[in-house]
């Protein structure tokens, strides 16, 4: 799935669209031992209303974030089709519509056996199907519609009693501490997933699209253990590892204006990409490139194929997770944050013998822990 398709089944996640309806809700509720205490399948319609609107809000927000940090995509081995695996499972779930009681609780199953949460959470799935609107070659949307795209999505949802406080008891007239046995269910999950996904405006079978409301801590045990899927990186690991490759490669020609070039070249990429339905990468060619417009020599550029390969592997690093926002030149005790527009006002330089950090003054007012102060020397 790109951007433009996660758009538009976002948009589309609503029962004002006409065009989009959940058809199945299956609700699991999983204690912190693993164990399933409850399982609730019922159709949609048959829901009170205000049951139905916080599913609906549920569900939509496994299609939220950004991605490659928050949704991330992931292909199953040609293993999980087999019996018992998580593809098979998904897929026979899916073309039941979660009306068999087995398959529902086979579901629910894996995914309290191989969730490693370690606390109470509430399973919600719903079987929905968007009726695909046909388009024009001008990416028109047409009265007509291609085909039915029906799906699972399924978020995990964190359980607690909410019995931090003190409660006010209106009819006693007293402020106290009482014991909440109620569960109060997050309406926001902290992990979800979508099979099938929607790629080329149609069902792709072979791939389910992860979800995680933290980018920086996707859930290993669902992408790997329920899921049976590879987990490749988080956005820190792919920025850790693109630092890693740039120093093993460029070595000693490595200074203060080669790292701020590259990082102006990985964000022209990022922007230069915004309309694209494919989020930029850097692979080991790109980065080549890369090198090579900055000044890094023939020699060293030479190497990247095989570095890349030996710290990154066959994945390509997503440009958007490589951009710095700001350069940060830390020697000894001193750190100086620098603004992506300000890299040019600053350079090393080497002074009467000694390595110095130089910084350009256009505007000669210089504050001091928030106090204007004259730069020694200035008349």
């Amino acid at each position: 799935m790109n951007k433009k398709e996660i758009a538009e089944l976002k948009k589309n996640f609503s029962e004002d669209s006409g065009l989009f309806v959940i058809n199945r809700v299956v609700m699991a509720y999983v204690d912190a031992e693993k164990a399933v205490n409850c399982i609730n399948a019922v159709n949609y319609t048959a829901m009170e209303p205000s049951q139905c609107e916080v599913v609906m809000e549920t569900l939509r927000k496994v299609l939220s974030g950004t991605l490659g940090k928050n949704l991330t995509e992931y292909a199953f081995p040609q293993t999980s089709y087999e019996e018992g695996g998580a593809q098979k499972l998904l897929y026979t779930a899916l073309r039941d519509g979660l009306n068999d009681e087995e398959i529902i609780k086979s579901f629910i199953g894996r995914i309290a056996e191989n969730a490693d949460i370690g606390s109470c959470y509430t399973v919600i799935a719903g079987l929905c199907t968007y009726s695909v609107p046909k388009k024009s070659k001008n990416d028109e949307r047409l009265d007509d519609t291609d085909n039915d795209y029906s799906f699972i999505v399924t978020a995990l949802c964190p359980a607690n009693t909410g019995d931090d406080g003190l409660f006010y008891d209106k009819a006693q007239q007293v402020i106290s501490k009482k014991l909440n046995t109620e569960m109060i269910i997050d309406k926001a999950p902290k992990d979800g997933f979508l099979f099938p996904v929607f790629s080329d405006r149609a069902a792709d079978v072979n791939a389910v699209m992860y979800y995680s409301r933290s980018a920086k801590k996707p859930d290993l045990s669902i992408i790997e253990d329920v899921l049976d899927c590879t987990f490749a990186f988080t956005c820190d690991d792919e920025k850790t590892r693109f630092r890693a490759l740039v120093s093993n490669i460029c070595g000693e020609e490595l200074n203060y204006g080669v790292v701020t070039q590259i990082n102006d070249r990985v964000r022209e990429l990022v922007d230069a990409g915004k309309n694209e339905t494919e989020p930029p990468v850097v692979d080991a060619p790109r980065l080549k490139s890369i090198l090579a417009e900055v000044g890094i020599s023939d020699e060293r550029t030479a190497n990247v194929k095989g570095v890349y390969e030996t710290i990154v592997g066959e994945f390509p690093l997503r440009a958007s997770n490589l951009v710095e926002n700001k350069t940060t030149v830390q020697a000894d005790e001193i750190s100086v944050n620098i603004g992506k527009d300000a890299t040019d006002k600053v350079r090393t330089s080497v002074i009467g013998g000694r390595k110095c950090l130089v910084i350009d003054l256009e505007d000669p007012s210089v504050k001091v822990n928030g106090m204007e102060t004259k730069i020694q020397g200035e008349e």
